[in-house]
C-alpha cells in the first residue's frame, strides 16, 4: 500500500474514530439516565407493589438493556478502528 493511500486512510478513520467516540459520549450520558430512570421505577414498584408500577420498572429496565447493547456495539467499533489505526500506522 502506498504511502498517500495509507495516509489518506488514516484520515478517514481517525474521521470515523472521532464520530464514534462523539456518539459513545452520548449513549454513555444516556445509558446513565436510564440506568437512574430504571431503578427510580424499581424503588416506586417495591413501594407501591401495582401492576403499573411493576410495568414501568420492566419498561425501563427493556430501555437500559437496548442502550447498553447499543454503547457495547459502539466500544466494539471504537475496539476495531483504534486497532486498524494502529496497524495504518505501523505501516507509515
Amino acid at each position: 500500500m502506498s504511502k498517500s493511500l495509507v495516509e489518506r486512510r488514516l484520515i478517514e478513520v481517525s474521521t470515523e474514530l472521532k464520530k464514534l467516540r462523539s456518539e459513545l459520549h452520548v449513549a454513555n450520558e444516556q445509558l446513565a439516565h436510564f440506568a437512574d430512570e430504571a431503578e427510580d421505577a424499581r424503588m416506586r414498584s417495591l413501594v407501591s407493589e401495582t401492576p403499573g408500577a411493576g410495568r414501568d420498572h420492566r419498561e425501563a429496565e427493556k430501555h437500559v438493556a437496548a442502550m447498553s447493547r447499543h454503547r457495547d456495539e459502539l466500544q466494539a467499533k471504537v475496539s476495531t478502528l483504534e486497532q486498524s489505526q494502529d496497524e495504518l500506522l505501523d505501516r507509515l
